[in-house]
């Protein structure tokens, strides 16, 4: 990210639940967050069925690149079924390139078929 590559940083977790590597990347990310090279937004909401639970979509952005939170966030509570079309766009919103994108749906089945 902080080389301009990728704009968009994307996590998410059961609060309380967060594996040790999730929690070290975030303070990472968090000091430069500090010195201003990165922004950060976080929403904490209740676990669809789970009231008890709680999880968290934590996203860290360039600056000028905070407009993909609310495109990511938009995209994420569209209604249906995920799709090939959402999955392109979860990646553009990331800033993966397109070449990148395709390779991901042509063997991202095979993977979790696996």
């Amino acid at each position: 990210m902080l080389k301009g590559t990728k704009p968009l940083a994307y996590f998410m977790d059961i609060v309380g639940r967060e594996p040790d590597i999730c929690i070290r990347y975030w303070r990472m990310f968090d000091r430069h967050v500090a010195m201003g090279r990165l922004i950060r937004r976080e929403l904490i909401e209740a676990y669809p069925g789970e009231p008890q639970l709680e999880y968290r979509m934590l996203f860290y952005a360039l600056p000028g690149h905070e407009w993909r939170v609310d495109a990511m966030l938009t995209l994420l509570n569209e209604p249906g079924a995920w799709s090939d079309g959402r999955e392109r766009r979860f990646g553009e919103l990331l800033g993966y390139e397109g070449w990148q994108i395709d390779y991901w749906l042509t063997h991202r089945r095979s993977l979790t078929d696996a």
